[in-house]
């Protein structure tokens, strides 16, 4: 947990710096205009979209080792060299780039916590892993803070060039290590170094309490998902996922709007463009114990649904009023920390999975819906709808969280229906909510 934890850590370091950059004339020094911006973002997520799925099937064939570890370095390297862009045309293809190296890492990683862990220790595990891209973009605003206010005309490099580099940099580190103690798999948890984790005695509980808990993993511990398994799979046009890709298109694509343009909304509110970087750091910081005890409760409770439907309408209910009143910092760290439910919403898809091969494409979807969400919300703050407040934006906002909240009410509709259905025959699967 702790690698995988420090990998997401990493993503989101790289992915969120272009934010923090946009506080220190990156647009300016870039050639590029605000709506030409929101197409670069929309890219970086198309191309994770576009090549999850071919990525996960890399993942079965090879392991998480050799390939979550080379995607970790792809993206550091792509993140340094955005450093020396100038252009729309650089612009638009290193956001491409990115997305593209960042593509596999979300659901492959979730779907190796998977393997590891029993059924209902998933969502605290979800939570834990959640928290690396929370820890990303709080520490990546104070690294902003830092190298903006001590870094900008060093060498000859503007703040915001020294900001992808050192945070590239750190990527690559984390893709080094990844590479070098990751174990290889709950059969065999050993690095390819030849460190063992665990002696005889302890991987034969570990592989146990894991098929135990799920027998369907028991034929499935020693090999990985094959091609033929991934496509036969009915998940692909499985009706229950629809109201799941909903939530995720419509519950995230606000955060992915607010995620580009934090700092530069902070600034609106009347704050020092440096200070923006920092301030924007608050609500990552207070999600991050959110989350934790969000994804604790539920475990205890041993309830998904339910929880993420009174996350959901906290959140819909603090949008309400940052959008009939002025924005201020306490509404919107208020309004971001409601996104904790998300980890929620990841677990409680893969425990209503009944193999390895559709929890793989369940993760899959799920992240494609979350990238897919990152085109939408590209759009929400375009030049044209009167910076700094945005009223557009925020009632797209509004709206787009309605229609997630429906979503997820017609989601905990349909499992009790469909457990009830399953009482009166005898099908032993419970859905869970």
């Amino acid at each position: 947990m702790p690698i995988l934890t420090f990998g997401y850590f990493s993503l989101q370091l790289n992915r969120g710096s272009i934010g923090n950059a946009l506080t220190d004339n990156f647009m300016q020094d870039v050639g590029i205009t605000q709506n030409q911006f929101n197409i670069g973002q929309q890219l970086l997520s198309a191309g994770i979209v576009l090549f999850e799925i071919p990525s996960n099937l890399v993942l079965y064939r090879i392991g998480p080792t050799y390939w979550i570890g080379g995607q970790i370095i792809a993206w550091s390297l792509v993140g340094m060299f955005q450093a020396f862009q100038h252009g729309l045309g650089a612009f638009l293809a290193t956001r491409l780039l990115l997305g593209i190296c960042e593509s596999g890492f979300i659901p492959g990683s979730l779907f190796v916590i998977t393997k590891w862990y029993k059924t209902y220790e998933t969502s605290k595990r979800f939570a834990i892993h959640y928290c690396g891209a929370m820890a990303g973009a709080a520490v990546g605003g104070l690294f902003a803070y830092g190298i903006l206010r001590h870094l900008d005309g060093r060498a000859g490099f503007a703040g915001w060039q020294w900001l992808f580099v050192i945070e590239g940099l750190i990527a690559f580190t984390c893709g080094l290590i990844f590479i070098l103690i990751f174990p290889k798999d709950p059969s065999n948890p050993v690095s390819i170094m030849g460190f063992s984790y665990f002696d005889e005695r302890q991987k034969y509980i570990l592989r146990q309490r894991i098929i135990a808990d799920d027998k369907t993993k028991a034929a499935q511990a020693d090999r990985n998902v094959t091609r033929g398994e991934l496509f036969q799979t009915p998940q692909l046009t499985n009706w229950r996922l629809i109201p799941h890709v909903i939530i995720t298109l419509c519950y995230l694509s606000p955060a992915q709007a607010l995620g580009s343009y934090g700092p530069l909304l902070i600034v609106g509110m009347g704050f020092d463009p440096l200070e923006a970087n920092a301030m924007g750091t608050i609500s990552a910081w207070c999600a991050i114990f959110g989350s934790l005890g969000f994804g604790y409760v539920s475990d205890i409770a041993k309830s998904r649904g339910p929880l993420m439907l009174v996350g959901m309408i906290t959140r819909f209910s603090l949008l309400t009023v940052m959008n009939l009143f002025k924005p201020t910092l306490r509404k919107y760290v208020l309004t971001n920390l409601c996104l904790i439910v998300d980890p929620l919403h990841g677990s409680w898809l893969a425990m209503n999975c009944q193999t390895q091969a559709e929890r793989s494409i369940t993760m899959a979807i799920h992240i494609m819906g979350a990238n897919l969400a990152g085109v939408i919300g590209g759009q929400f703050f375009r030049s044209e709808d009167t910076p700094p407040y945005y009223p557009r934006g925020w009632t797209v906002i509004v709206a787009m969280t309605v229609v997630a909240v429906a979503a997820a009410i017609f989601a905990n509709a349909q499992y009790l229906l469909l457990n009830w259905h399953a009482r009166k025959g005898s099908n032993e699967w419970r859905f869970t909510l």
